[in-house]
C-alpha cells in the first residue's frame, strides 16, 4: 500500500516532506518496494504522466535533440525498439510527421518493435525484429527511401549482474549500428543507448569509422545512479 505523505515539518518554514512512502507489502521483495517507490517520487515519472508521455524516457530524446538538432522538419526517422512510445510521441511534432507547421517539410518516422505497441498519431508502427534477414531493407521500403536518423533507446533484459549487463546491451547496440550502416542516407545520424563499463570503447572505434563526429551525453533526465548514457554518432558517411 501508498502511504501518504507524513506532513513532517523539515526545515522550520511550515514546508512539508511530500516524498511518497512505500510500505513493503507482503509477496513484494525489498528492492521491487524501493523501485516503487522511486517511481513515485522521480520528477520526471510526474512530469510525463501531467504532460501525456508514456515514459520518463521521452525527456531523455527531448534534451538529446535540444543539443544536437536532429529532428528536424522533413527528417525521415527509424526508432527500434520503439515500445512504449515516448520517442515516437517526442519525434512526430519535432520532424512535423503530421505536417501542422505549415510551410514546412513533411517528416516521416517508423517506429518497430517485437511487440505491438498503441498507435500514435503520425507515426507509423510496424511488428519486426530488426535483426531478421531483410529486416533493413523491408524498413526503407516502408519508408519510402533511406532515413535521415536512427534511434535507438533499447536495452537488453538485465540479468543482475552488471558487467553481463553492460556486455549485453554494448552488443545490442553494435547491431543497431551496423542496421543504421544498412540503412542510413549519407549526413545521417545514430542515437543509442549504452551503459558504461569498459567495453563501449570498441562501440566508438565503429562509429568512427562510418561517421565524422561521435558524442557522448547523459541527459539531465537520466537518474544519477544509473550508468546509462547515449552515443550520438554524426555525419554518416555511407
Amino acid at each position: 500500500m501508498v502511504k501518504k505523505p507524513t506532513g513532517k515539518n523539515t526545515s522550520g518554514r511550515g514546508q512539508r516532506d511530500l516524498t511518497i512512502k512505500v510500505k513493503t507489502a507482503r509477496g513484494r521483495k525489498l528492492s521491487s518496494t524501493r523501485w516503487l517507490q522511486r517511481q513515485l517520487n522521480d520528477p520526471y515519472v510526474v512530469r510525463a504522466q501531467a504532460e501525456g508521455y508514456r515514459g520518463r524516457a521521452a525527456f531523455k530524446i527531448m534534451e538529446i535533440d535540444d543539443k544536437y538538432r536532429f529532428l528536424v522538419p522533413g527528417a525521415r526517422v527509424v526508432d527500434l525498439g520503439c515500445a512504449p512510445g515516448g520517442w515516437l510521441q517526442v519525434a512526430v511534432p519535432r520532424i512535423n510527421a503530421l505536417g501542422e507547421k505549415h510551410g514546412k517539410a513533411v517528416g516521416r518516422i517508423i517506429g518497430v518493435d517485437l511487440q505491438e505497441i498503441d498507435p500514435i498519431p503520425g507515426a507509423e508502427i510496424h511488428v519486426l525484429d530488426f535483426m531478421d534477414e531483410g529486416a533493413d531493407d523491408q524498413v526503407k521500403e516502408w519508408l519510402g527511401g533511406q532515413a535521415d536518423v536512427v534511434m535507438s533507446d533499447m536495452a537488453a533484459s538485465s540479468s543482475g549482474h552488471k558487467q553481463t549487463d553492460h556486455l549485453r546491451i554494448i552488443s545490442l547496440c553494435e547491431t543497431a549500428a551496423y542496421f543504421a550502416f544498412d540503412v542510413l542516407a549519407e549526413g545521417g545520424t545514430f542515437i543509442a543507448k549504452v551503459l558504461a563499463g569498459g567495453a563501449e570503447g570498441e562501440l566508438q572505434k565503429i562509429l568512427k569509422t562510418k561517421f565524422d563526429k561521435v558524442y557522448n551525453m547523459k541527459p539531465p533526465s537520466s537518474r544519477s545512479d544509473s550508468s546509462e548514457k547515449f552515443v550520438i554518432a554524426r555525419g554518416f558517411r555511407g
